[in-house]
């Protein structure tokens, strides 16, 4: 679990179930009531941007992404090698 206070941008993140990768975000302490995050998020399942905030005291779960460079080679009839 990460707390909103220490996220970056390109971070992934779990959000009630989806995956999310953080385009942007901004630190807001209005003069009058608690701090919060505003967050834009990218789903990756769908492509889908959202914009959310977060409580500063929230915590989310990091999501661990692994990318590999794959070369395509043929289309079998049921698969892809």
């Amino acid at each position: 679990m990460v707390n909103v206070n220490d996220i970056k941008n390109g971070m992934t993140i779990e959000v009630d179930g989806n995956i999310y990768t953080i385009l942007e975000f901004q630190h807001v302490k209005p003069g009058k009531g608690a701090a919060f995050v505003k967050m834009k998020l990218k789903n990756l399942r769908t492509g889908a941007i959202y914009e959310q905030t977060f409580n500063s005291s929230t915590k989310v779960a990091k999501a661990l992404i692994e990318k590999k460079t794959m070369q395509y080679l043929y289309k079998d009839r049921k698969s892809v090698v």
